[in-house]
């Protein structure tokens, strides 16, 4: 039996399926695995995400190969799930989700730069957090993968990329700043990686989601996801969120309207906070 496995074909895309090909594996010995890599609209057009579809661009062109059955299951970064699948498919967060933060890999430290320091990011959560944390530099729209992003650092003075990305890549090392969740609160689910698939793989799932499912991670996913569809928040919101989960307790780090909060709350609340939070 053969699995084929969907995913972006960015080098970042292609690692962090091979990290979950090497836990499938380890269970399921008796099935290959195929990776195909697909090309996205979102890798094609070159245009600010939310001016070509928002979220989804990333996604819907791997979704609709899910749906007509020529692959059996997708790889991607939970971040760039929009807050509503398809019916007919199965999502779950996998691994250990990697650090979540935000970091500046530049020609300097960040909060030593001179100003009027070129800034790349394509992000607006980011855009504005970052001109929170320093008004006087310039943030100029970048695009493309991390690969592609790291060789602006010339013409510009610096970068703001996940710090996940760049772990999965082994170019931790070029990092020069690593922003604490209270300077840039990350998107949703920044750093976990997904798992998405039609009942077609249900049974199979079943036998491998202790192998390659990291509760704390699930429980936290499912959190901040429940964020995008309570808010309606989209890409064209500058909107963070990071949902921090002690013994018994969880921290809600949100950025939303040009300021940062954070809530503590008790674990049997959570999903009502969620729901009496204003997030206009």
């Amino acid at each position: 039996m053969k699995i084929k496995i969907g995913t972006r074909g960015s080098r970042l895309a292609l690692i962090q399926t091979n990290m979950i090909v090497e836990r499938l594996k380890s269970k399921l010995s008796n099935i290959s695995f195929e990776v195909i890599p697909i090309k996205t609209k979102g890798d094609i057009v070159k245009k600010p995400v939310e001016k070509i579809g928002g979220k989804g661009v990333f996604v819907s062109d791997i979704e609709k190969l899910l749906l007509s059955g020529e692959i059996d299951i997708a790889i991607h970064s939970m971040k760039d799930m929009p807050s509503k699948i398809p019916d007919g498919l199965y999502l779950t967060s996998v691994l250990k989700r990697e650090d979540a933060r935000d970091v500046f890999v530049g020609k300097n430290d960040f909060f030593l730069l001179e100003s009027g320091a070129k800034i790349g990011t394509s992000s607006k959560r980011r855009m504005l957090q970052l001109s929170m944390l320093r008004p006087d530099i310039e943030i100029v729209p970048i695009r493309g993968n991390v690969d592609t992003r790291l060789k602006k650092i010339g013409e510009l003075d610096g970068i703001v990329l996940a710090a996940a990305g760049l772990k999965r890549l082994g170019l931790e090392k070029k990092i020069t700043n690593y922003f604490s969740i209270e300077q840039v609160v990350p998107a949703p689910c920044q750093g976990i990686l997904a798992l998405e698939f039609t009942s077609k793989f249900l049974p199979l799932f079943e036998e491998v989601k202790d192998e390659i499912v990291d509760p704390d991670t699930e429980y936290v996913s499912k959190i901040e996801r429940k964020v995008l569809s309570v808010s309606g928040f989209d890409c064209n919101t500058p909107f963070g969120f990071y949902c921090e989960k002690n013994e018994d307790q969880l921290i809600f780090h949100i950025f939303k309207n040009e300021k940062i909060e954070r809530l503590v709350v008790d674990k049997n609340m959570a999903y009502e906070v969620l729901g009496e939070i204003r997030w206009e």
